[in-house]
C-alpha cells in the first residue's frame, strides 16, 4: 500500500496550466457534468452557477439565488463558455471532452470542444443542481478560512481508521 493510500487526504491533481480564478472560481467534472460557478461581469456581488451534462450536452445557468442567466436562452451564454474555458485549463482539453463525451476532431481545446457541443443543438436543462453545486463552492471556499494545522477536522471523521504498518 502506497503512502497516499494511507493517509486521509485525497491526492490533487495539478492543474493543467494555471488560471486565474476572478472570472471562474469554481469548476468540476462531477456527478456527470461540467460544473461550476461564474462571476457576474456587471455585479460584483452576484454569480452564476453553470453546467453542461456529459453525453446530451444539457446546459443550465442560473444566479446564485435561482435566477436564470438572460444569456442561455437556446444556447450556451457566455458564463458556460468561460466554465469550458476554464476547465480545459484545470483539466486539459482531452480530459474534459472525455468526460463530457465529445469528439472534437483532431485538435482539442475548449473552442472545439464546445463547437461540437453546440453542433448538436443542445437543449437547457434543469437547474435543481445549481444549489448542490453553489453549496459546495462555499465550502472549498470555508476550507480556505482555516488555518493551517495537522489536527483532524470533524467533518473529516468519516473516513475509515488506517490500519497500523507492521
Amino acid at each position: 500500500m502506497s503512502d497516499w493510500e494511507r493517509s486521509s487526504t485525497a491526492r490533487v491533481v495539478p492543474p493543467a496550466r494555471p488560471r486565474k480564478l476572478a472570472k471562474v472560481p469554481f469548476v468540476e467534472l462531477a456527478d456527470g457534468r461540467l460544473q461550476g460557478v461564474v462571476s457576474s461581469g456587471s455585479d460584483i456581488g452576484r454569480v452564476y452557477v453553470s453546467s453542461v451534462t456529459a453525453g446530451t450536452y444539457a446546459f443550465a445557468c442560473s444566479t446564485n439565488n435561482n435566477r436564470p442567466c438572460g444569456g442561455a436562452r437556446g444556447s450556451f451564454c457566455n458564463h458556460i463558455l468561460a466554465m469550458v474555458t476554464e476547465a480545459v485549463l484545470q483539466y486539459g482539453a482531452e480530459r474534459v471532452a472525455r468526460y463530457l463525451r465529445v469528439e472534437p476532431g483532431d485538435e482539442v481545446t475548449a473552442q472545439t470542444i464546445t463547437a461540437e457541443m453546440l453542433r448538436t443543438r443542445p437543449a437547457q436543462g434543469d437547474t435543481s443542481a445549481a444549489a448542490t453545486v453553489f453549496s459546495q463552492f462555499l465550502r472549498h471556499l470555508a476550507y480556505l478560512e482555516l488555518t493551517a494545522t495537522t489536527t483532524p477536522l470533524p467533518e473529516m471523521q468519516w473516513f475509515p481508521p488506517t490500519r497500523a504498518v507492521v
